[in-house]
């Protein structure tokens, strides 16, 4: 009996408990409620106050101003670039773009300035970082990451695309004849070859279509590279279960070298003049005059010699894609963005930026390296 009263007793201060918190549990969800509405300007959205405004004096001390805190050998590694590229292409972009042009709200407080925005762009695009991962340091938040990424790479696109992703010029086309005569491969203007993006977010209509031999959804990206890793033809789009012949079919180059479409090259061999260039490639490629493949299987000591010197040439595509990758983690990893479109800005700013870089720091009077065995007789 004493336990069942014991019990009665525990029932009852329980429900006493519960009816005099009753008002007190209803107070603090009024309260978040109320600091919910009132805290922004859209319904039940919590506002974050962000410090943008040292944020960005620290990051200006950090890497901009005349006695940074870090090295340039530190701002080339951690942005990918020299410090005065870096300047220059947000000069040009600040200029095409009103996005980035620090403005006041109706507050008459500062907003985020174009340093904050487009270095967040390049974390991203650097790193691979979540959009989120970048507000600890640039006090910036997600939504903002992501639009600053669509908006900059819109803007390089549309400032930098005419001249870093130019057919070759005839000075160029000079120096790719010069570079292919000194490795074996007169007349040659690059290697041609593709590479896969996943694409984690693609939509699941598409998935089958898009899934390539991984099994995994992806992006082929078709390229042409030369010996200083420039990339001079690049084309994005087509899903990852085309081959490579397919690719050639759908993109320009193959059309143009259709129609004998192709920049102005002279040179000689034993004798006999050519007009146009050529491609190196692999077997899977077809069999055209402007694209030299490797010999499959290949008997007797010249054609063993030819194989060798063809593969290691071509690995220059391949060197390019590694390089890209290596600057840019957003290229290997599953990329995130759910439109094609803004997929191709994305891979297409990733090479401007590459060959940009190539341009201010590669010495265009250094030697050419050339590992060549000695020919069989």
């Amino acid at each position: 009996m004493e336990i069942i009263n014991n019990c009665d007793h525990e029932e009852e201060a329980i429900q006493h408990a519960i009816a005099n918190n009753n008002s007190v549990i209803q107070f603090l969800l009024n309260q978040q409620k109320n600091q919910a509405i009132h805290g922004g300007s859209v319904p039940e959205r919590s506002f974050i106050h962000r410090d943008r405004e040292s944020a960005h004096d620290r990051l200006f001390n950090d890497y901009f101003s005349e006695n940074p805190k870090y090295n340039e050998a530190t701002f080339r590694r951690r942005f990918r670039m020299s410090r005065l590229l870096f300047l220059r292409i947000i000069h040009q972009v600040e200029s095409h773009e009103n996005y980035f042009t620090q403005r006041r709200d109706s507050s008459g407080r500062l907003g985020l300035s174009s340093l904050q925005k487009i270095t967040a762009v390049f974390r991203m695009l650097a790193y691979d970082l979540p959009a989120d991962a970048i507000d600890e340091y640039i006090k910036i938040g997600e939504s903002t990451t992501i639009e600053s990424m669509k908006k900059f790479c819109r803007a390089v696109v549309e400032i930098f695309s005419k001249e870093y992703l130019r057919s070759p010029t005839p000075n160029d086309i000079s120096r790719l004849l010069y570079i292919g005569e000194k490795r074996g491969f007169s007349g040659m203007l690059g290697s041609l070859d593709c590479m896969h993006w996943k694409w984690k977010n693609c939509p699941t209509a598409w998935a089958g279509q898009y899934a390539g031999r991984s099994g995994s959804p992806t992006i082929i990206l078709e390229a042409m590279a030369d010996y200083d890793l420039w990339i001079w033809h690049a084309y994005f789009g087509l899903p990852g279960t085309n081959k490579d012949i397919n690719v050639l079919e759908s993109s320009h180059l193959f059309s143009n070298l259709a129609q004998g479409i192709a920049p102005p090259v002279h040179y000689t061999i034993q004798g006999k003049e050519y007009n146009m260039g050529y491609y190196l490639a692999d077997g899977i490629y077809p069999k055209w005059s402007t694209i030299v493949q490797t010999i499959h299987e290949p008997r007797g000591p010249k054609n063993k010699y030819f194989a060798t010197q063809q593969e290691a040439c071509r690995k220059d595509v391949e060197r390019a894609f590694g390089v890209l990758q290596s600057r840019f983690a957003i290229l290997k990893g599953p990329v995130r963005f759910w439109k094609k479109n803004v997929l191709h800005d994305i891979i297409t700013t990733c090479i401007i930026l590459h060959n940009m870089i190539i341009e201010d720091e590669r010495d265009l009077n250094a030697p050419i390296e050339v590992e060549r065995e000695v020919p069989p007789p």
